[in-house]
């Protein structure tokens, strides 16, 4: 019998492409354990493991991954008001740092010196599932190997708990409107129901603490079921799909289509309760922070030393962030509605048109003319160069 080359410890998700690689390894003369990161995602977790067995590996792990999932990568990302080109809500980027942890902690624990994974060489996961890698065990050694769609496989699917995506196939040429029936996480919003479902979303420190529905006065608090709650409100108004064209990181540009129920209204609500109690010039900044934030995410580096940085920057603004927001979801759209907050900066007899409070009308005369100089000046050298080049 071959000796062995060693043991691998294969990202395995059940499907296609994982389970050609795992035969492969085995073919080469791995060891192969599999591991399945439960994110959230529709799966037969028990077939699965079944399926693995069948094909060779020597074991398999099953790992629940929702809640560390939720707690510690879309919880600093909705603290982060993070999107990638202003649309996506970085679903899939964030999932592939928190799955790469516990594939390099089980490949430790096992004694593996390797990992596998299924990314295609022409995404960014590939991309993501590595450096991670490399961050967390920079002696560890990968196989890529990639694995194409097959005609039976209409487009390439991923799914976790915060959205679900669909790109390649039939998908690829971008002037084609998705078809029917693609969409699993929302309903059609024509299809929806013709009564909004009014929430309350209470924040601290910036992170969604507790969920009311003012209509049947369902409460959620704990992280996942708070998230899975949004989920299924947002599912049912058909509130958080995109179809957009994105770059990706190897260079070329794609087109992906998402469901981000949760994470759309979250996004929202975050974004109205932090203009609230936010200063100005604070918040100016970490916008410029939450661009970076969400570039990097996407690039794969979360575990880089300069994500870290940021995302502990990002998380100090947030302490003033608190309050409560009551939205609408209908439609297909979130509709804000109201907000309070212990930390509010909004001072209403200050801003009143009838009431003067502390401000005095005529101090604007002062402001508008030293902001208005620069403006003066810049005009007046305008009109003397246009006036010599008529000349």
């Amino acid at each position: 019998m071959a000796q062995s080359k060693g043991t691998v410890v294969l990202a395995y998700s059940g499907g296609l492409d994982t389970s050609c690689i795992l035969v492969w390894l085995k073919e080469q003369g791995y060891d192969v354990v599999a591991y399945l990161a439960n994110i959230g995602q529709k799966e037969d977790f028990e077939a699965a493991r079944k399926k693995a067995l069948a094909l060779g590996a020597k074991k398999v792990y099953i790992e629940d991954v929702s809640r560390e999932f939720v707690e510690q990568f879309i919880w600093p990302a909705v603290q982060a008001n993070a999107l990638y080109e202003d649309r996506y809500l970085l679903g899939t980027a964030l999932a592939r740092p928190c799955i790469a942890r516990r594939l390099v902690e089980i490949a430790q624990r096992e004694g593996a010196q390797h990992v596998a994974h299924g990314a295609t060489g022409k995404g960014n996961d590939q991309v993501r599932f590595e450096l991670s890698c490399y961050a967390l065990c920079p002696k560890i050694k990968k196989h890529g190997i990639p694995v194409p769609v097959t005609p039976k496989t209409p487009w390439s699917m991923d799914e976790n708990l915060m959205h679900i995506s669909y790109e390649a196939g039939i998908l690829e040429n971008p002037k084609n409107q998705a078809p029917p029936g693609l969409y699993t996480k929302t309903c059609d919003p024509a299809n929806s129901p013709d009564t909004p479902d009014v929430l309350e979303i209470q924040f601290e420190r910036g992170v969604p603490v507790k969920v009311t529905n003012t209509g049947d006065g369902a409460t959620r608090s704990s992280a996942l079921e708070l998230f899975v709650y949004l989920n299924d409100i947002a599912g049912k108004h058909g509130v958080g799909r995109i179809d957009i064209v994105e770059n990706r990181f190897v260079g070329m540009k794609s087109r992906g289509i998402y469901e981000t129920p949760a994470g759309t209204i979250l996004y929202h609500a975050h974004l109205d309760i932090e203009a609230f109690t936010m200063d100005r010039e604070v918040r100016k900044i970490k916008q410029g922070l939450s661009l970076k934030f969400s570039e990097l995410v996407y690039n794969g580096f979360w575990h880089s030393p300069e994500c870290e940085f940021l995302r502990e920057c990002i998380g100090h603004s947030q302490e003033p962030v608190e309050g409560t927001v009551r939205l609408s979801v209908f439609k297909g759209h979130v509709y804000i509605l109201g907000r309070e907050s212990p930390r509010s900066l909004y001072n209403e007899e200050l801003v009143s048109m009838n009431v003067q409070g502390d401000y005095e009308p005529a101090d604007a005369t002062g402001f508008i003319n030293i902001n208005s100089l620069r403006l003066k000046e810049y005009h007046r050298l305008q009109s003397k160069v246009t006036v010599k080049q008529d000349e």
